[in-house]
C-alpha cells in the first residue's frame, strides 16, 4: 500500500520507530539515530504525543512502556528485537545489527533491553540531576 501525495503515490517508510520523546535518555538516543544517514528514510512518531498516530496493535502504553519498531511489511517489533530492526535500517549500523542479530549476542538483546527498563526511571533521575546542575 503506498501513501497518496501531490505527485502520486510514495512508498511507505521502510521502517516505523515509535519512541517515548517523554523520556530524555530515549530522546538523547533517538536523535542520535535521526542525524545517521538514512533516517530521513524512516518515520518517527513519538509517542508521548497525545496526537501521535498508532495504528490498532498497539496502544499509546505499550508504545511507552516498550520501544517498537514496524517494518513496511507491517510486522511490529519490540524491546532487544526493535533496536536490531532499527540498526538494520541505518547504513551506519547495519554492522552492529550483523552482529547483535546472530548468537549468543541475540540471546542477551532482550534481558539486556529488559535490565534497561527497571533501571531507566533511575537514569532517567541521574540525568535530570546532571542537567540541573
Amino acid at each position: 500500500m503506498s501513501l497518496p501525495s501531490e505527485n502520486g503515490p510514495v512508498a511507505p517508510p521502510r521502517v516505523t520507530v515509535f519512541y517515548d520523546g517523554g523520556c530524555p535518555l530515549c530522546s538523547r538516543e533517538i536523535g542520535t539515530y535521526r542525524r545517521m544517514q538514512g533516517a530521513d528514510e524512516l518515520c518517527w512518531i513519538d509517542v508521548s504525543r497525545q496526537d501521535a498516530p498508532l495504528d490498532g496493535r498497539i496502544t499509546r502504553e505499550r508504545a511507552l512502556a516498550r520501544f517498537h519498531v514496524q517494518a513496511s511489511d507491517g510486522s511490529l517489533v519490540s524491546g532487544g528485537a526493535a533496536f536490531v530492526r532499527l540498526w538494520a535500517s541505518l547504513p551506519g549500523l547495519r554492522w552492529l545489527a550483523a552482529i547483535a542479530s546472530r548468537p549468543p549476542l541475540s540471546w542477551a538483546m532482550e534481558p539486556a533491553y529488559r535490565l534497561f527498563l527497571r533501571l531507566r526511571p533511575w537514569l532517567t533521575r541521574r540525568h535530570a540531576d546532571r542537567v540541573a546542575v
